[in-house]
Formats: C-alpha cells, sequence, structure tokens
C-alpha cells in the first residue's frame, strides 16, 4: 500500500525522469523553452516540463489508473508491467519533443533570441507566417521520435509509427497521411537550414537521449522494435498522456521557473500531486459469501426477504464466468434488475481489476433517478479505511440536481500545490478531505465530485458515474480527445439499461462502442424486459467482435426462455441461462376501444363508478392534452392529472413526485428498492392512494416510475412499449387477490386505441406514425391480434412478454392474410429508412479497432472536431430532428424580468436585472426552468423564425462568465399570464397542465 508522503512510496515514484536535470544537457538544450507566461514573462524550460510529465504519469500509472487498464497494456508488452509502466512514462516525458523545433520556438520573441544567442537560429514569427500550422509540435516530435527510432535505434520504419502518434495525438487528434507528408515535404520546419541545422539536430537528440536513460528505456528499446501494440493499447496510452500533460501545465500546481518558495525535484512533484488530490481508484474485493447475504449487505431489503431468481442466477454467473465480459439480464418489469446490475458490476469489478462503474439510461429524468439510488449504493460498499471514490452526474443538467450540487458544495477544494508540511503556494495549509462521508458506517467512502474532474472532457474519469446514454455512444463519435472517453471508459465496469429503448441510429453507436469496449475487455451490463433476439444476438457479436450471424451464436438468438441471461466473453463461447420466474404473475384483458376521447369518457365513468385509478398513454403531448380536457369535463380538474415532457424541469419533477407519493407502492413498501423477493399481500393500505383518479400521460410513465394502477388505456405502440406500460397496471398486490381494488378492477385490464379497429388493417392515429412508423404498430397489432379479437385471451406477465416481443420484431408474415400487402408496403419503406439511419450514422462514427500494431494515424479523420458532449454532439449520436430548449422566464407588471412566479422553496418572482449580473440564487433557478420546445418549432419552416424570435430576448449583461447559468440560453418571456407568441404560434402555459400550443389566427 503506498503512503502520502513523498519517501517510501512503493510504486508510486515521485521520482520518474528527474534525473532529466540540466546539468546533463547541452547548454543550447537548456534554452528550449515549453511554457510562457505573458502577464508575468515568467517561462517554463522544455526539459523541466518533460520532467515534469514523466513524474505526473508515474504517479498516475501507480496511484490512480485502475489495475485493468495497466494489465491491458503489460499484455502487449514483453517485459510485462514494467514495461508498460516505463513506456507510459516515457512517452508522457517526450511529448513535448517537437517543441524543440523552429517553428514553435519562433512564437516569443525573448525567449528565440535566448536560443538564437546559441545558435539556434530560426526565422521569426512573422516571417514563418502561416507555415506554422504545418508543423504543430505534436506533429513535430512524432517524425523527431520515429526518426531517433530508426536511425539511431534501428527500429524498422513501420514500428516505429505505434508508439509515436501517441505523442502526435497529445493535443486530441493523431495526424492524418495528408499532414505527415506535408511535414515530411517541409523539413526547415524542424531544423532551419545552413550552419544552425547541427545545432537543432544536437538538441533535439540531446533531449532523445537523456529522456531515454532518464526515463529508464534505453534498455528495453532493442526488445520493443517488434512489439505490435494493440490500438486500444495505443489510445488510453495516449489518453494517459494527455492527462499527464494537462496536470503538469497547470502553474498552480507546477509553477513556472523561479516562482513559489525554492523546493527540491522531488519536493515540487509531490507538492503538486498532493494538491491535486485525484482520488483512488475504486479496488473492491470480490464478495464471496451467500447471494442473500450479498443483497442485505448492499440493499434496503425488508426483514424476511430474499433476493429474487433472477438476482441470484445473474450472481452466480457473474462469479461462474471463466473471466468477465458482457452479461445481458432480460427479465419483467420490476424485477430488481438494477440491482442485480450492481451485484454483477462489483463482481466483475473485483475480478477484472476495473476501478470504477458507468450507469447508461435513456433520460436526464432516469439518470437523476439513478445517481440516487447510485449513492445509496455506495454508501454501504465496503472500502478500505479513508478511500475516497469520485462520483459524476453526466448530463447537461447535472449541476441543477440536488444530490449532485450538494456534492459539489461539499467537495470544493483549491487545485493548489501543497507541501509535506501542510505550507501551500498561497500559505492555505493542506487541502481539505471535502466530500460525503457516512459516520455511522466505519467502512463507508467518501464520495466527492473532485473539482479537476469536471467539464466535457474529464468528468467521465470520475469513478463512479451515472448518465444519460449519450455519454456512451459519444466513445463512437469521431470528436478531439476521444481517447480521454475511452480511458475513462476502459477502467469501468460499463451498465446499459433499457437497452430497447434505443432506435437503429442510435444502435449502429452503441455497437461500435461494444465493440471497442469488447477490445479494452470492459465487462458490460445489459438490463432489458423486452429485448429482440436479434438485438440481443448483436449486442453479443459486437462485444467479442464477430461479424454478423458469426458460428456459435446461434443459441444466443434461438432461446425463446424468459427471464433469460446471457453472457459471452471473447474466446468463450455463449453461456445461456434461464433463471426461474419470481412468482410475481398477472393476466391482463384487452380489449379494442375506439379513439374517440367523448367515447372514452363515458367509459372511464363507468368503469370507475366504483372507484380506482386508471391511467391512460397517449403517443404524442397533444393527444394527452386532448383527452384531459374531455376527461376534466366530465371527473372535474381534481380527479385528472396530466403528465408529459411539456413542463418545464421542476415542474416535471414535482409531476414525478407527486405520482410516486399517490400511485406508488401501498404502504410501507413506498420509496424502497424494488430489489425484495415478494409483495406483501396483506400489507397496509396506502393512504395516499386517491379513492378515483385518471392520469393522461405521455411515454415518461414508461420507465423508471413505480407507478401501479386499477386500470390501463393506451394507444397502440411498438409491443415492446405496450408491455412496458403494462406493467404499470396491477404492479403491486393491493389485497389477497387484489381484494383492495374496486370489485370491477380486481382484473386487470387494457383498453387499446389509437387506431381505427375497423379497417383491416388497422389503421394508427397519425400522431403514432409519425413516432414510431407503420411498421412498428401494424407488427404490433399482429402479434396482439389474438388478444384483441373478442375471444378474451389474456396476455400472461411475465410468460408472455418474450413470445410477444420476439414474433413482433422477426422477420417473419404475421397477421390475417388480409393484412398482408399493406404491412408488406409498411416494412419496405421501414427497411428503406433503416438503411438510411446506418448510413447517416456512418458519416461521422468511429471505425473498429484495427489490427495490432497498425498506429493509429488518422484515427479520427474527418471527424466532427471539438463537439463531444456538446449539443452539436450530442445530435450526431441521437437521430431527430433539431430541437430548441429554452429557459422559461417571467415578465412583471413593470416590465422587468423575473424567474416564474410559481416555483416553490423561494425561488419563485426572483428579479432578473437585464442591466447586471443576476444573484447566484435567482441565476440558478432561471436555469433549472429548462423547457424542451416541441416538435413545431423543429420543423425547417419555423426554426429559424423561432430561433430569430427567442433571441429578440438575448440579454447582454447575462453574456459574461460570471453568469454561467444564463450564458448562451435562449430565453422564453412569458406574460403575467404565463403566455407568449413564437414563430406565428401562440403559448400558454400552466403548471398543471403544461406548454400548450396554438397557432396564431
Amino acid at each position: 500500500m503506498v503512503n502520502d508522503g513523498v519517501g517510501g512510496l512503493g510504486e508510486g515514484r515521485v521520482s520518474d525522469g528527474l534525473g532529466m536535470v540540466p546539468a546533463r544537457l547541452l547548454p543550447e538544450t537548456r534554452t528550449a523553452w515549453a511554457k510562457f507566461d505573458i502577464k508575468s514573462d515568467d517561462w517554463m524550460p522544455l526539459w523541466r516540463h518533460m520532467a515534469d510529465s514523466a513524474a505526473v504519469a508515474g504517479l498516475l500509472w501507480d496511484r490512480w489508473l485502475p489495475s485493468n487498464v495497466r494489465s491491458l497494456v503489460a499484455a502487449a508488452l514483453p517485459g510485462g508491467m514494467s514495461d508498460a509502466r516505463r513506456l507510459a512514462v516515457w512517452l508522457a516525458g517526450m511529448h513535448d519533443l517537437g517543441k524543440a523545433t523552429p517553428a514553435f520556438a519562433c512564437q516569443v520573441d525573448p525567449l528565440a533570441d535566448r536560443m538564437r544567442a546559441v545558435g539556434l537560429e530560426m526565422p521569426s514569427r512573422q516571417m514563418m507566417g502561416r507555415d506554422r500550422r504545418i508543423a504543430p509540435h505534436g506533429l513535430a516530435g512524432q517524425l523527431l521520435l520515429q526518426e531517433w527510432l530508426e536511425v539511431a535505434q534501428g527500429w524498422p520504419a513501420r514500428s516505429t509509427g505505434q508508439l509515436a502518434a501517441v505523442i502526435g495525438g497529445h493535443h486530441g487528434v493523431p495526424p492524418d497521411d495528408v499532414q505527415i507528408v506535408d511535414l515530411d515535404r517541409r523539413p526547415d520546419l524542424l531544423r532551419t537550414p545552413g550552419s544552425s541545422e547541427p545545432v537543432w539536430r544536437r538538441v533535439q537528440t540531446d533531449l532523445l537521449e537523456a529522456g531515454a536513460d532518464a526515463f529508464g528505456v534505453r534498455s528495453r528499446l532493442a526488445d520493443w522494435q517488434t512489439v505490435r501494440l494493440p490500438q486500444p493499447v495505443q489510445v488510453v496510452l495516449s489518453a494517459l498522456v494527455i492527462v499527464a500533460d494537462w496536470i503538469a501545465s497547470n502553474p498552480d500546481l507546477f509553477p513556472y521557473a523561479h516562482v513559489g518558495r525554492t523546493r527540491t525535484d522531488d519536493e515540487r512533484v509531490a507538492a503538486a500531486w498532493r494538491g491535486l488530490g485525484l482520488p483512488d481508484p475504486w479496488r473492491p474485493a470480490e464478495p464471496s459469501g451467500p447471494v442473500d447475504e450479498l443483497f442485505r449487505a448492499r440493499f434496503a431489503l425488508p426483514r424476511g426477504a430474499a433476493p429474487r431468481p433472477v438476482q441470484a442466477a445473474a450472481v452466480h454467473l457473474a462469479r461462474a464466468m471463466p473471466q468477465p465480459g458482457l452479461m445481458v439480464i432480460e427479465a419483467p418489469m420490476g424485477e430488481g434488475k438494477t440491482e442485480a446490475a450492481l451485484a454483477v458490476a462489483e463482481i466483475f469489478a473485483a475480478r477484472s481489476g476495473a476501478g470504477g462503474c458507468f450507469f447508461a439510461l435513456p433520460t436526464m429524468a432516469t439518470s437523476n433517478a439513478m445517481f440516487t439510488r447510485l449513492l445509496s449504493w455506495l454508501d454501504r460498499l465496503p472500502v478500505r479505511d479513508g478511500a475516497r471514490l469520485s462520483v459524476l452526474l453526466a448530463h447537461s443538467k447535472a449541476a441543477l440536481n440536488e444530490d449532485y450540487s450538494e456534492l459539489l458544495r461539499a467537495s470544493w477544494q483549491p487545485i493548489t500545490a501543497v507541501d509535506l508540511d501542510g505550507d501551500g503556494g498561497d500559505g492555505a495549509g493542506s487541502p481539505p478531505r471535502p466530500g460525503r462521508g457516512n459516520d455511522d458506517r466505519r467502512a463507508a467512502a467518501e464520495l466527492v465530485a473532485h473539482r479537476w474532474l469536471q467539464g466535457r472532457k474529464k468528468g467521465m474519469l470520475s469513478s463512479f458515474v451515472a448518465g444519460t446514454i449519450d455519454q456512451l455512444l459519444l466513445a463512437g463519435l469521431k470528436s478531439r480527445h476521444l481517447a480521454l472517453r475511452h480511458l475513462a471508459l476502459a477502467g469501468k465496469v460499463v451498465v446499459i439499461d433499457e437497452a430497447h429503448a434505443y432506435d437503429t441510429y442510435m444502435n449502429s453507436y452503441l455497437d461500435r462502442v461494444l465493440s471497442w469496449l469488447g477490445a479494452y475487455r470492459v465487462p458490460v451490463v445489459v438490463l432489458s424486459a423486452t429485448l429482440p433476439a436479434d438485438r440481443r444476438r448483436a449486442l453479443a457479436e459486437a462485444y467479442v467482435g464477430v461479424p454478423a450471424g458469426a458460428d456459435g451464436f446461434d443459441p444466443v438468438q434461438d432461446t425463446d426462455t424468459y427471464p433469460l441471461l446471457t453472457a459471452v466473453a471473447p474466446g468463450c463461447a455463449p453461456r445461456i441461462v434461464a433463471p426461474a420466474a419470481s412468482g410475481r404473475r398477472t393476466e391482463v384483458v384487452l380489449e379494442p376501444i375506439a379513439d374517440d376521447p367523448a367515447l372514452l369518457a363515458d367509459r372511464l365513468v363507468e368503469e370507475l363508478a366504483g372507484g380506482g385509478c386508471a391511467l391512460v398513454v397517449r403517443n404524442t403531448v397533444d393527444r394527452v392534452l386532448e383527452t384531459a380536457q374531455a376527461l376534466r369535463e366530465r371527473f372535474g380538474a381534481h380527479e385528472v392529472t396530466v403528465a408529459h415532457a411539456r413542463f418545464i424541469d421542476p415542474d416535471r419533477a414535482a409531476k414525478d413526485a407527486d405520482l410516486l407519493a399517490r400511485f406508488g407502492p401501498p404502504g410501507d413498501e413506498a420509496g424502497r428498492d424494488d430489489a425484495d423477493g415478494r409483495d406483501d399481500a396483506d400489507g397496509p393500505v396506502d393512504r395516499s392512494r386517491p379513492p378515483r383518479h385518471v392520469v393522461v400521460a405521455s411515454q415518461v410513465v414508461e420507465q423508471s416510475l413505480d407507478v401501479d394502477f386499477d386500470l390501463l388505456v393506451t394507444d397502440l405502440a411498438p409491443v415492446d412499449l405496450v408491455l412496458q406500460r403494462m406493467g404499470r397496471l396491477h404492479r403491486h398486490a393491493r389485497g389477497v387477490g387484489q381484494a383492495d381494488r374496486p370489485e370491477r378492477l380486481r382484473t386487470a385490464r387494457c383498453l387499446v386505441s389509437g387506431a381505427e379497429w375497423k379497417t383491416q388493417p388497422p389503421e394508427p392515429v397519425g400522431g403514432s406514425q409519425r413516432i414510431y412508423g407503420a411498421h412498428a404498430l401494424l407488427r404490433s397489432a399482429a402479434v396482439l391480434n389474438a388478444h384483441l379479437d373478442g375471444t378474451s385471451v389474456p396476455v400472461r406477465l411475465p410468460e408472455d412478454i418474450n413470445p410477444l416481443v420476439q414474433r413482433a420484431y422477426a422477420g417473419a408474415l404475421i397477421g390475417p392474410e388480409a393484412w398482408a400487402e399493406p404491412m408488406q408496403q409498411a416494412r419496405a419503406a421501414h427497411d428503406d429508412l433503416q438503411a438510411r439511419k446506418h448510413m447517416r450514422a456512418e458519416t461521422f462514427r468511429l471505425g473498429a479497432a484495427r489490427r495490432a500494431g497498425r498506429p493509429l494515424i488518422g484515427w479520427l479523420s474527418r471527424g466532427v472536431g471539438d463537439a463531444d458532449d456538446t449539443r452539436a454532439g450530442l445530435a450526431q449520436v441521437r437521430d431527430s430532428d433539431e430541437s430548441l430548449e429554452v429557459l422559461v422566464v417571467q415578465r412583471r407588471a413593470d416590465g422587468t424580468l423575473a424567474t416564474v412566479d410559481w416555483l416553490a422553496d423561494g425561488r419563485g418572482g426572483l428579479p432578473l436585472p437585464t442591466d447586471a449580473v443576476p444573484t447566484s440564487k435567482s441565476a440558478k433557478a432561471a436555469a433549472a426552468c429548462g423547457l424542451r420546445l416541441p416538435w413545431h418549432f423543429s420543423r425547417p419552416e419555423s426554426i429559424d423564425r423561432a430561433i430569430a424570435d427567442l433571441e429578440a430576448n438575448y440579454v447582454e449583461a447575462w453574456q459574461v462568465k460570471e453568469c454561467h447559468w444564463l450564458a448562451g440560453e435562449l430565453i422564453l418571456v412569458l406574460d403575467g399570464d404565463r403566455r407568449a407568441s413564437l414563430a406565428g404560434y401562440r403559448l400558454d402555459y400552466s403548471d398543471s397542465e403544461g406548454l400548450r400550443v396554438h397557432r396564431d389566427q
């Protein structure tokens, strides 16, 4: 175990590269510079920055990098772990070699003059002009290293690029062939011709030779000639060099020459590392006890409860797999798949050496809910005393999440060098140990949202992350600094929830990312209640790295068991496990009904005559609002609630909380995890449940909300989504045999609307076809037809989930003969659309890992640039129309702006001055009121006008760094009656109805 001092560090040596001292370098070499502070005229010698970077890389390797990543690199080298560490330190030390060239050195006249004085001639920056761009210092360093390896070390030319490209790409994008050829044609940019050329060569050689000695690789270079580094190894080495460079370039940690108190080299590096204070990776021990003990220790199981069969089977399979790999867990809604995934993740991490976990979810709302559960799980994890674990909520509105923002506040610490005696550069003393602790459990970790691990480039490097699926898909997008995202994922167990929820375009990215995760040997857990068999096979083949239809994978697709566990790993045959059912069972009687809001209102009055709670799910928000209006006319406003995505974020969160409070699990089950083994059939009645109520909702109720209704009405949707909606029907036991439900509603029934049922085949409503396409809707109608034809054959849950999903998504013709021609036409249109989606996804999608030894040259060519998790980047991994998101504020009677007046907790009606920066409280309250505008404003004929109208609300005073909450945002201003006009539409907002859109007359 390493300690926190500078001596006796075990593997954590701070002295890496510190033998690269100026006394051993040529006088000319000592004039080369790496950093310059234009404000103070302080500068840092190149040799010093190279030594600092190498020392940081060694500390990162020993103390921060997860062991599975180190093992990945070590497996590619003849000397194993020792070689791997030497290589990482050496590459980090040499990354700025290209700064010892005229193209770089000419940029600062006083420093260039110092170099000219010792014979290193160079043109002025003005004389060199745009030609400097041909020789960026990363590419220059790559070519200089390749030349030295080939000429001085006798390497074959083909072997040099795999190492040198790590240097060439240390600013985020490896060079491509065109750039290399262009610089090859301009040797004057690397060494000034004439009498100065040999002086430049001596300096460059001096740095290379000194680096080989100081970083301990000289004796290994001969053995490395024949190494063929896999591309995943090249990527993680590139990322490690980038991280080391960024840390070593921070002047608060590594002051420039002659700045601050005098320190020895060891003290300087140790002070920087101590001031940075990066948390260690997770190092779990494999839990070896019985499964029920594991679940009781990690989750809030009620007294006497036991894990469900699928949970126990997942743990047993994770322990039995020859090596951690991909596990797909398919089980009905409410079976505790999340807890199963976390238990498997702990076992996989312990077995593989992964240092964290990333939980990927479909939406920001589901990510927020998972983040709270992740924190609870982390509080229960056993760790060594004093361990600090870094955590992150990864989506664009994470800072508005209360759990995460509190963690940010508790974790704040300055990033500045701290000496061993506690005297930091600013006299502030040793850094605090901030974060979220748990005083009640001696073994609990300290959870921190580390300041350095913030931002879209570095955030994913935190050990534990919950975030939207985009954060995973972006690993397949060719963008600057992609290597950092790959390193972040390479050191984790990855959990992908709701895997059935992604379309063809997103799945194209997901499959490519899985292929890289398999190459990194990253353990992955995939969760779904309704996964088509062909997707299960595609996920498995992508992870293992075999082509579609590969031999040996037929059993993965052909099995018809459910629940189902599928496990694959590179080099291992797939394993299929069929856990026993948990005993939770529901039979749902289906009935088609006409798509008429008035008729639906009549029917619900009849069905709820004796009381009860009904859920009506519509496929569009417009249909939600239309239906709710008709129902309010019959039931009154107090008995009808709407829920959809067209609310500002605080109102949406309040809606979710209200639904859970009123329609969640009964009695003392409310609010607990779903890991328990059974529902209490005779448990206490939940007195918050209204005697009669109707909730009209969009798809927001399909996922993650543990709500339970007596009657379901749903629009026709793809069959997997219909089944997800059925999971909200009779979800919990309410009395023996559901005796606590109204007598008429003790049998689970689902009324299916949203289609004209009298036609052959049924004709889905236009809004549903726009969202899901006719093909998926007709396939759904076809497989449900046996349950909708008046025979009252119920859908049995969970038994019928898998057969219905597989029939709907298989290629065989289904449905009555009269439906054949329209269904074939819909299929042809669907196939054409999917082909076009695949082609669009290819534009910026990362290629597959190439053969070992192939350099990363051109790895990100024709990419999106510096646009990973910006709006532009996110748009690349989701195939959807461009949408507008606004912040909603209100104009008061006196013409001033304020936060909307109905916000709770003292946040409503706060002033938002337009001639000054608002207070932090006001700005954050306004920033919380995000709203994604509906489709009316995303159409080509309206989006430009909408943007122009919104930009009329531009406030100059808010566009400063002190107003980061509001800077750059589009602002929608409501009047005192909560109305606005936008792009030819009239908008009305209500905290109970959400946003209504009407075309101006």
